[in-house]
């Protein structure tokens, strides 16, 4: 099996870095991943300069292909032209894992992250995907190698059945701030749907111009519903949420055809 591995926090993260080793045996991974940090990017996509890349010594263990770019991009580019090149021509990646992300992506977080963007952008083209964050409580003691052993164990359950083409399963680890943490229960649940309670703090630079800097630690929502994502990673469970990128809201879809009939 081969395995494109990406992510939206950069080639050079602690995240990939981790579940890279971890992922070990699982398949031959191809590491194609942003440049730089594209957190939050969402579905961007580049249209309007190069792609550049640049092939990388990432450590002893790990190297890849680094892209001027977004998760999107780097998947998009994978399937259209570097996985061909490398493989021969009608070639694609048997799965895609995009992570382990620095920050959760459950709620209505999953629509901003770049991470899952990467995933869902792979299903789309026809190759499954699954996308890996790992939730912090706190920017230290975090221990990327025990919580990327725990993903890879969550990972090797979920490929425990076929999985289509076209899909995608969020998985989020919850905080793991010591090597020897146990294995959290496993939970499947459906996502979040309120708003996040994120502010702005209104600052003043040195030149006097007013600036705004997003504040808040993006596990804050309006609402949490019972039996979500949210509520099961805040009480330390591992979260598994099959994703679909299909927009239509089929429940609206007789409304609107009487309405124009």
């Amino acid at each position: 099996m081969r395995i494109l591995l990406t992510n939206d926090d950069g080639i050079r993260a602690p995240g990939i870095i981790a579940l890279h080793k971890a992922l070990e045996g699982l398949g031959e991974l191809v590491v194609i991943a942003p440049e730089t940090v594209q957190s939050a990017t969402s579905h961007g996509i580049t249209y309007t300069k190069p792609l550049m890349t640049q092939y990388v010594d990432v450590t002893a263990g790990m190297s890849g292909t680094a892209v001027d770019g977004r998760p999107a991009d780097c998947v998009k580019l994978a399937m259209r032209a570097l996985w061909e090149e490398r493989f021969g021509e009608g070639t694609k990646p048997d799965l895609t894992i995009s992570g382990m992300n620095s920050g959760s992506n459950v709620g209505i977080n999953i629509i901003y992250s770049g991470t899952v963007a990467a995933a869902i952008e792979s299903a789309f083209l026809g190759v499954p995907a699954i996308a890996v964050s790992l939730h912090l409580k706190s920017r230290e003691n975090i221990c990327y190698d025990r919580a990327a052993e725990i993903a890879r164990e969550v990972i090797d359950r979920v490929l425990q059945n076929q999985l289509d083409p076209h899909e995608v399963v969020n998985i989020n680890v919850p905080a793991c701030e010591t090597p020897d943490m146990a294995m959290p229960t496993i939970k499947v649940v459906e996502m979040n749907k309120a708003g996040d309670l994120g502010h702005y703090d209104k600052r003043q630079c040195p030149y006097g111009r007013i600036y705004y800097w997003a504040a808040g630690d993006g596990m804050a929502f309006a609402h949490t519903a019972k039996g979500s994502d949210v509520e099961a990673l805040k009480e330390g469970y591992v979260t598994v949420t099959p994703l679909d990128y299909v927009l239509t809201n089929t429940s609206r879809m007789s409304l609107w055809v009487e309405r124009f009939i």
